[in-house]
């Protein structure tokens, strides 16, 4: 007796979805177990990740056949939306603020600059038309810093002030120009009448609605999650994902810049108290490395690595007048008014990697029907492979010559939380008592420790020890401490301040 031809189709169907669910946790296992190559050969982690992915493409040894441009630049504009507010949510405000100036600078005019120079070599090096060229170079003329500080912290380094804030508010506000730029550039290519100078007004707007519904719907998010007061803590990181969608979503609608908007979002809130805010901090931390895997990953299932080969050349040209001119020179064009040392400008030229945001937006031109999509794809996928590569892996070597690079410093994970809130005027701090310190050898209860200052938990050697009166303190503990700012600056003051002479 046969079975029904429906129960076979079924169990076919079955069948696949299995297969896919496999495929895809596969992917994700290899790609985070591929970072650990990043840790130790310094290798920056997007570029695993991309490998990843042409493994597994149509002419890797995955065999995945994968040329949809269209899902390719959902799945990275999906990403890249909660990539930027969790880059927002994890900059450190008072770090930023000192050069907020020159990073608008270096993420605006620098950005123009150098979509500016690199098209203008393009249409040499590629035989493009001059608005093809200017495509290009507005394609590739964002930056990545989380490949540069996934390097350093590979090797336990970090870069002197002001260059890792700098770094990081460049990058994470520099992309909504590129993406304005290449959409600009793609309208000058398909719509008839239409003039450069038409869409001046046009960036001001998308950037304004941008700025605007970003400021509005921190404000609004901020408000909801501390009146809401939800029974269930995990749902206060799903609630999160609603504002980063409406914030995109409304911004775009408007006529505004999704991108600029949600990265604001992430600042404002980042600044702010509100309930969840530890969890919801964690939460999409995790789902930003998730959504880096899912999209380079796919993003290197679309390439066909024999289609790059006839544009080595071209592309190698193009990425040295790239590294080597385009960025230096708006770097330092832009940083003419501020008194910056000329390491530090050749640091902050060095360290300006292509990242994820040019290979989502080559993704762009197949969508509006340019002639040259092809090339601008397999030029850019080649560009990003190669600065990614040889900048990425040369960063520590640079920063040691150029005397930059200072030790990174050491995160003690302790085994107690504490989410700051209104209700309470504290939070947790560590202070490490100097090896010459009066205070060495003294008991706690001796110290004279400000009333609503607490003690919480010492670090010793390794190990965690309970604090007590009698408890006495040796050079190289770290005290964790809870209380406001003012208490924790007069315990300071008596922990470090008051040193022996050596």
């Amino acid at each position: 007796m046969h079975k029904p031809r429906g129960v076979a189709v079924e169990r076919a169907d079955l069948m696949s979805f299995e297969l896919f669910t496999f495929l895809i946790a596969a992917l994700i296992f290899v790609s985070v177990v591929a970072s650990k190559i990043s840790d130790r050969f310094a290798i920056p982690v997007l570029l695993l990740f991309l490998a990843v992915g042409v493994l597994a493409g149509s002419e890797g040894i995955g065999g995945i056949y994968f040329d949809d441009a269209r899902i390719a630049k959902s799945v990275g504009m999906v990403a890249l939306m909660f990539i930027i507010f969790s880059g927002g949510l994890d900059t450190n405000w008072k770090e930023t603020r000192p050069v907020l100036l020159p990073g608008i600078l270096l993420s605006t005019l620098g950005v123009l600059l150098t979509a500016l120079l690199t098209g203008w070599f393009a249409v040499y090096i590629l035989k493009f038309s001059l608005l093809e060229g200017l495509l290009l170079g507005s394609i590739v003329s964002s930056t990545d810093a989380a490949a540069v500080f996934s390097v350093l912290r590979s090797r336990n380094i970090s870069l002197k002030k002001p260059l890792k804030p700098l770094l990081e508010f460049e990058s994470g506000s520099n992309d909504p120009v590129a993406v304005f730029l290449t959409a600009a550039f793609i309208s000058l290519l398909t719509v008839k009448d239409i003039s450069l100078v038409s869409l001046i007004p046009g960036f001001f707007l998308d950037m304004g609605v941008g700025a605007l519904i970003g400021f509005l719907m921190a404000r609004f998010a901020r408000f909801v999650m501390n009146q809401l007061r939800l029974e269930y803590e995990g749902l206060y990181p799903v609630l999160m994902i609603s504002f980063v969608l409406l914030t995109f979503s409304i911004a775009v609608l408007l006529r505004g810049n999704g991108i600029l908007a949600v990265y604001l979002l992430g600042l404002m809130l980042g600044q702010t108290d509100f309930s969840g805010k530890k969890m919801v901090m964690r939460f999409h931390d995790g789902l930003a490395w998730l959504l880096q895997i899912v999209m380079f990953v796919t993003l290197g299932m679309l390439v066909f690595p024999s289609h790059i080969v006839p544009f080595i050349g071209p592309g190698l040209l193009l990425t040295a007048l790239l590294i080597l001119v385009a960025r230096p020179l708006s770097v330092f064009i832009c940083l003419l008014p501020f008194r910056m040392n000329i390491r530090k400008k050749a640091m902050l030229s060095w360290v300006g990697l292509r990242g994820s945001v040019p290979i989502i937006l080559a993704t762009f031109p197949f969508m509006a029907g340019i002639p040259q999509a092809d090339t601008i794809f397999n030029v850019v996928f080649f560009v990003v492979v190669v600065s990614v590569f040889v900048q990425g892996t040369t960063i520590p070597l640079v920063s040691r010559m150029l005397r930059l690079d200072v030790p990174l410093p050491n995160r003690i994970a302790y085994p107690i939380e504490f989410e700051k809130s209104s209700s309470i005027d504290a939070e947790l701090a560590d202070l490490i008592v100097p090896y010459n310190s009066v205070v060495v050898g003294r008991k706690i209860g001796e110290l004279g420790v400000p009333d609503k200052c607490l003690i919480v938990l010492v670090s010793r050697a390794g190990r965690f020890v309970i604090p007590s009166g009698g408890l006495a303190l040796e050079g190289g503990d770290v005290l964790l401490i809870l209380a406001n700012s003012e208490d924790f600056s007069a315990l300071q003051t008596i922990v470090v301040s008051c040193n022996r002479v050596a």
